[in-house]
């Protein structure tokens, strides 16, 4: 593939862009429902949920978990299409639960915004993990509006996009997935870090709502690729395996919302296929 291709118009909030079994998954936030997308376009949706925010990721065995935000938990996707509690949320955070990433062994890493959004007086933000079992342990605070998560290749490195801080900002994940040491990972000076990626180079994408592009940076910041969009960029995914592409969701963002749904989902050309999770 050598330029960018629309493969879905017409959604209404398009976020959380998965690779899962050859296909693209994401969550349509206006529509309530998550759909997965092959490269010829051909999409179906495999849940509904009445939820917003409500961003996807997937256990070790395939199973789909969604962060139902408007009810503080987590929804588990069962082999029959059932959806089924995973865990409850509610102690940890009232205001909305926002991404998730799930590693290897099968924790969850959920983040919650801290305030009310949008309208509301910010206030940091946090992340908790649930156990496969369902237990869930505050692993992370006074983050400042927590979005994209991404897990490195080899499982070591949680890293969260700082929207409000302008940055990416790194935790070591221990040997029983309590997060540990924090550091920057990447500043990124006039950006607002949204839904994030991470490549087989160890490179990760991130995408910007207001600048409309994703940026390629290496962990110190330096900037290696830039795709400009025509509309606001919520996050980007990777595939994986020979000619990669990065996904990008987007949508216009400036304003009262139009009359029609502006929602699209792009493929570019990409250096690198995804690595790592999501």
């Amino acid at each position: 593939m050598d330029t960018a291709r629309v493969l879905m118009d017409g959604i209404v909030f398009g976020e959380s862009p998965r690779w899962h079994e050859g296909r693209l998954w994401f969550s349509d936030w206006g529509a309530h429902q998550v759909v997965a997308v092959d490269d010829d376009g051909r999409h179906e949706v495999v849940a509904t949920v009445e939820s917003f925010p409500m961003c996807i990721d997937f256990l070790p065995d395939g199973r789909l978990l969604v962060v139902d935000s408007a009810e503080r938990r987590l929804l588990r996707r069962e082999a029959d299409g059932s959806l089924v509690p995973h865990a409850d949320l509610s102690a940890f955070s009232e205001h909305p639960w926002n991404d998730i990433v799930v590693s290897e062994r099968g924790d969850a890493y959920v983040n919650g915004i801290g305030f009310d959004f949008p309208g509301g007086e910010f206030a940091p933000g946090l992340v908790v993990r649930v156990t496969p079992d369902g237990r869930v342990e505050r692993v992370a605070d006074a983050l400042a509006f927590p979005n994209g998560m991404a897990i490195t290749a080899d499982g070591a490195t949680l890293i969260v996009a700082e929207s409000y801080a302008n940055r990416l900002t790194a935790f070591s994940i221990e040997p029983d997935g309590a997060l540990g040491e924090r550091r920057v990972w990447a500043d990124t000076p006039g950006d607002h870090p949204d839904g994030i990626c991470v490549d087989a180079e160890g490179a990760v994408w991130y995408a910007d709502v207001g600048n409309r592009h994703c940026v390629r940076v290496g962990e110190g910041g330096e900037v290696l690729a830039v795709v400009e969009s025509d509309r606001g960029a919520f996050a980007c995914a990777l595939s994986r395996g020979d000619d990669p592409r990065l996904y990008v969701v987007g949508q216009e963002w400036d304003g009262p919302p139009p009359p029609e749904p502006t929602g699209r989902l792009v493929a570019h050309p990409a250096p690198a296929p995804g690595a790592g999770r999501p």
